[in-house]
């Protein structure tokens, strides 16, 4: 009985100890420190391509160099750089079957300056057929693989010009996709364009803690750390600060990524991910996913906008694809007895699992999630110049850090494996 008695103080004390050291390394005050650094007047809005994300970037490395991570693939920077690509219009035409076709039925995406194609170029003819959605069909050939001339059925019409929307910001390469508005799929063609072609550099910020038993699996948690800018004053304020969208979920990365590195109990390997580009079109997520082998992924921890309560109220938050594996039930099973409840994502309808930087790992098969608390029904600050600190409930947001912390335990310990995501059930 009394040796009972002493494993019983001992793990006691142990558990005690523990939950010390997780309010002293995750509170609130630190918390504040961070998110009011990112989310300041001083950092523009953070958006893509303006000084106040290189700002906001020099802050994040600046965290992660002060917490000791490594930097990423034999690389001496925490920042994982990578161009992008503006092409800006000359003059395009293009003859189908002998008949010139109108320029505005025509839409070429490149990163070359000049490109000349017919018949005998090396391209593929692929079609997106009427009764389809249109944006949906047009993402399938991004980033291009090869080149690639997209006949697109004339019921699409009115939405045609809006296909510019993929020319605003390109990953470089050489492949080209070509879009013509079209009935009829052309046995002869000939396409010449010209663009201004103009570089522009992006950076996510990556740190590693290296695991020790199994150093070769990863477990990444991440989050984006751009937003949209300065636009026009409303009531004298014209800066998105982006407080909860998404400096809240960058916050928490540097948090955790300070945890852990004390905690020291990570069998697995840790990167901590702050990605540029989401509000653009996910670009960030998607060039890291591409340096990484999916299959050596056992998590994704993707975090984003966890700075108001969730429907539930305070000590829950969503995760979105929940029924997509089981990390979910994980998450979960590691909280018993905190008072804190992960929910599945009760807006299945505005599609939050396609629309974050989990998305992309998660086509590859990754158990890769997103955790919010955002009412997205109901957040009157959302893409709004109001998303301020303030507005922020910064005592739950410390504790649904801690939540994370706790929850993701047995994966980063190599005690739990999710079930992988099976690419054919997303759409």
């Amino acid at each position: 009985m009394k040796k009972i008695l002493l494993i019983g103080l001992f793990l006691s004390t142990t558990l005690f100890l523990w939950a010390q050291k997780l309010d002293y390394l995750i509170n609130v005050s630190e918390v504040k420190r961070i998110i009011e650094v990112l989310a300041a007047d001083e950092m523009e809005g953070r958006r893509i391509y303006t000084a106040g994300i290189e700002k906001a970037a020099d802050f994040i490395e600046s965290e992660f160099k002060a917490i000791g991570l490594r930097t990423f693939d034999a690389n001496d920077k925490y920042r994982q750089s990578f161009m992008m690509i503006r092409p800006v219009f000359i003059s395009a035409s293009a003859v189908l079957d002998g008949v010139s076709l109108d320029p505005n039925k025509l839409m070429v995406i490149t990163c070359q300056p000049h490109i000349s194609l017919d018949k005998s170029s090396e391209y593929e003819i692929e079609q997106i057929k009427a009764g389809k959605n249109l944006f949906r069909e047009a993402s399938k050939f991004f980033p291009p693989k090869k080149n690639t001339l997209v006949v697109v059925d004339e019921s699409y019409a009115a939405d045609f010009g809006r296909l510019v929307s993929f020319k605003r910001s390109i990953p470089k390469t050489d492949k080209n996709i070509i879009f013509v508005l079209t009935n009829n799929s052309p046995e002869n063609f000939a396409i010449e364009a010209r663009h201004e072609i103009r570089e522009q550099k992006l950076s996510n910020i990556i740190g590693v803690l290296p695991g020790k038993s199994k150093k070769n699996e990863i477990v990444i948690f991440s989050a984006h750390y751009d937003h949209l800018g300065t636009g026009k004053p409303e009531q004298g304020d014209s800066i998105y600060n982006g407080a909860n969208d998404n400096a809240s979920g960058t916050t928490a990365v540097i948090m955790l990524a300070r945890y852990f590195r004390e905690m020291k109990n990570n069998e697995r390997t840790l990167v901590f991910a702050a990605f540029t580009a989401e509000e653009a079109g996910g670009f960030g997520s998607r060039y890291f996913s591409r340096q990484l082998d999916a299959g050596k992924i056992a998590a994704m921890f993707n975090i984003e906008m966890i700075g108001t309560e969730s429907r539930w109220g305070k000590q829950s938050a969503y995760i979105t694809g929940f029924d997509k594996s089981d990390m979910g039930k994980i998450m979960q099973k590691n909280l018993e007895g905190t008072g804190f409840s992960y929910y599945p994502d009760p807006y299945t309808d505005k599609q939050l699992f396609y629309r974050s930087d989990n998305a992309t790992l998660a086509r590859l098969g990754v158990p890769a999630h997103t955790i919010s608390t955002s009412r997205m029904d109901l957040d009157s600050h959302y893409h709004k110049v109001t998303d301020h600190v303030e507005t922020l409930d910064l005592d739950n947001m410390a504790q649904i850090i801690k939540s994370i912390a706790l929850s993701a335990t047995g994966i980063v310990g190599a005690k739990e494996t999710p079930l992988r995501v099976k690419p054919e059930d997303l759409r």
